[in-house]
């Protein structure tokens, strides 16, 4: 294993306790030695709340830490040496937002795209909320440091150990064009294991501007040998019409996409070991009818999917929508014969990688 990670909030609104939120680090390290934080729509409020329906929620089996006593809210976010965010929408940063005057510990780097650092200063601006980021390495008033993490083909270093690469993906067009989220890559640097996480996105298929198919061809050679995890949003369920997603998926889409992958999977090894006959000719990959050819049957096998970013419905109780989407993706998935393990991630959940 490679990632201790916790669930902090997995949901897609519009339940503000349970918004999209992780916590993890290397396995062989204990918490102490420095947590990232991955989105941080929940925070403090949320590890509360789980830690007081499990006070040892954060002493995982096997942990290498001899802690014995159980840890608080606000030990656990002093331990936190960064946030790693995908993009500015209030679901993804809220947390980040309301506890930054009370974080405790060293000052943490703030690490997004360019653009997500610049829209999050319009709300640490002094009128939305006090000016607690800053772009001054020595300016240890501000609790949290500007940090740009260049979409490039370098891995960024997070914490000692752990390492990240970006993506742009597409979450939707509005008035003022094209709307980026991001894809991370997250390495473990001692085991050269990572797991990949993508913040909110919508379809390539329906995109005007498809990003997603360059994440999957840098994850197909890796597939499933050094990269087996993959978080991915399903928003809706499939009575959902295409023009009512805003930027998100909905089970028929997710599940193109993990077809699509399936293909560049194919693709990789079909490279490595050319078959005798000639192939056939590719499909296009742009297609909504697009089907994989019989030799991508179980190319997924080993690699397990955990859906996240789920929308509730406050009237009902439970996670129906959660429930349903998890259903609908799986039947999808078994007909397509994919191989791949779909998993619903929920809050409080504890995973290994």
């Amino acid at each position: 294993m490679s990632f201790d990670l916790v669930v902090v909030g997995e949901g897609g609104g519009p339940d503000e306790t349970n918004l999209s939120a992780y916590l993890f680090k290397p396995s062989t390290a204990p918490w102490e030695d420095g947590i990232v934080a991955l989105e941080a729509g929940s925070g403090q409020g949320a590890v509360q709340r789980l830690l007081h329906s499990d006070p040892r929620l954060f002493n995982l089996p096997g942990h290498p830490s001899p802690r014995t006593k159980p840890y608080s809210a606000s030990e656990i976010y002093s331990l936190v040496r960064c946030f790693l965010i995908s993009h500015a929408h209030l679901d993804h940063v809220n947390s980040l937002v309301l506890s930054a005057g009370s974080l405790g510990g060293p000052r943490k780097r703030l690490f997004a795209a360019k653009q997500t650092l610049a829209d999050l200063e319009r709300v640490f601006d002094d009128r939305i909320w006090p000016n607690l980021a800053s772009w001054d390495e020595d300016d240890d008033n501000s609790k949290l440091l500007y940090t740009i993490l260049d979409i490039s083909d370098a891995y960024a270093t997070l914490i000692p150990g752990v390492s990240v690469r970006g993506f742009q993906v597409s979450h939707g067009h509005n008035a003022a064009g094209n709307y980026d989220s991001t894809a991370f890559f997250i390495r473990c640097d001692v085991t050269e294991r990572e797991f990949l996480f993508f913040g909110d996105l919508e379809p390539d298929e329906l995109s005007l501007s498809p990003k997603t198919i360059n994440v999957w061809r840098v994850a197909a050679p890796k597939i499933p040998g050094s990269l087996s995890t993959i978080f991915i949003e399903c928003s809706w369920p499939s009575s959902r019409s295409d023009d009512m997603l805003y930027g998100h998926l909905k089970p028929e889409h997710l599940v193109h996409e993990l077809e699509v992958l399936a293909l560049e999977v194919a693709k990789v090894r079909n490279t490595a070991s050319p078959p005798a006959r000639p192939a056939r000719k590719r499909q296009r990959l742009n297609s909504a009818a697009t089907s994989p050819p019989s030799d991508v049957r179980g190319v997924l096998n080993g690699v397990r999917v955990f859906v996240i970013h789920c929308k509730d419905d406050l009237d009902a109780p439970g996670r129906p929508n959660q429930t349903l989407i998890i259903a609908q993706i799986k039947a999808l998935v078994e007909v397509k014969g994919l191989g791949v393990e779909i998993l619903a991630a929920r809050q409080g959940m504890r995973i290994q990688i």
